[in-house]
């Protein structure tokens, strides 16, 4: 294994036995990461239609953590062994998979700034989008199964393949996106800020929400956990995010994300490198495009819903892709 890889795996399992002695329940994830690394300035993200230009911050420093001395309870669960993504069989494969990027799902209220309504689709437009993709004889599926395609050739996808992806946690997601789905027997992948979660900051889904969402088939990934720009960060800064974010989600959910969205579209190779490391099996983008290649399982195009998406766009849009 290369020295990234030992690096990551070597701050894991700090996370790991903290988590394991430190914690009778899952409501301590998050201050479980700042023991391990000095927390990052955390500041509230403004959605952003575009990607921007990185802007570098302070990364964190790591500070000396006492050895813990735990005393097993029969309260305390411990943490899953992270799951390797699907070995790749050496075959360059690629797939026309439309990946819909959609942020919230609720009408803007009155004194909206333009990225509030740029990124908001009213409930019964996204359900008349989701009345058009059945008819149409469209099927959603879970990110992690186009990845394993890709990688491995199974699962075998359906004929007209659709992956329905919601970007921030937002509250509305649970409130109107997953009624809507549920009640036509589809699936969404919805990418969460851990730590807005953990803090039940308000608009923003909480852990109990989620979990029921994914109880109920939805998938849960990472969009780190305070919505930074990730590229141009350090090393130790990228760890945190990614096994910050990863081991709370497991602690909540009850599994391993394997998927992550990258905030505000923000990367570079070495946030490919650390996040594969923490055994994450791929990253959407804010790239335009539908065509999704095996060798390019962190850099997925995806096609961006607005606001201005009714049905006969959203038609034009997935024609267009097809077509391309």
């Amino acid at each position: 294994m290369n020295p990234l890889g030992w690096r990551v795996i070597g701050l894991g399992l700090a996370l790991l036995t903290l988590v394991a002695c430190g914690r009778p329940t899952t409501e301590a994830v998050a201050p479980v990461a700042v023991a391990v690394l000095t927390a990052a300035p955390t500041a509230t993200p403004t959605p952003i239609p575009s990607s921007p230009t990185p802007t570098r911050t302070p990364s964190p420093t790591p500070t000396a953590s006492p050895t813990p001395s735990c005393t097993p309870t029969p309260t305390v669960t411990p943490t899953a062994t992270a799951t390797p993504g699907p070995t790749p069989d050496g075959v360059l494969r690629t797939a026309r998979v439309p990946i819909l990027m959609y942020h919230y799902i609720s009408t803007p209220p009155p004194d909206a700034d333009i990225y509030r309504v740029d990124l908001s689709v009213a409930p019964e437009t996204f359900a008349a989008h989701l009345d058009y993709l059945q008819a149409e004889g469209y099927t959603t599926i879970p990110l992690k199964d186009l990845l394993s395609y890709l990688a491995t050739g199974r699962p075998e996808l359906p004929p007209k393949p659709v992956i329905l992806t919601f970007d921030d946690g937002y509250e509305d997601n649970y409130l109107n996106a997953f009624p809507a789905l549920k009640a036509r027997g589809m699936i969404g992948t919805f990418f969460v800020i851990t730590d807005f979660a953990t803090q039940d900051r308000p608009g923003y889904a909480d852990w109990q929400q989620l979990a029921e969402m994914a109880a109920a088939g939805m998938e849960i990934g990472s969009h780190s956990r305070d919505h930074p720009n990730l590229a141009g960060k350090d090393l130790d800064y990228l760890v945190w995010q990614a096994l910050g974010s990863k081991e709370t989600i497991e602690a909540h959910i009850g599994s391993h994300p394997h998927i992550l969205s990258y905030p505000a579209g923000s990367y570079d190779q070495l946030v490919i490198d650390v996040f594969r490391s923490a055994h994450y099996w791929g990253a959407v983008t804010t790239h335009q495009g539908v065509i999704q290649r095996s060798d390019r399982a962190f850099e997925l195009k995806r096609i961006r819903i607005r606001n201005t998406t009714d049905v006969a766009q959203l038609a034009h849009l997935l024609n267009a892709a097809w077509e391309e």
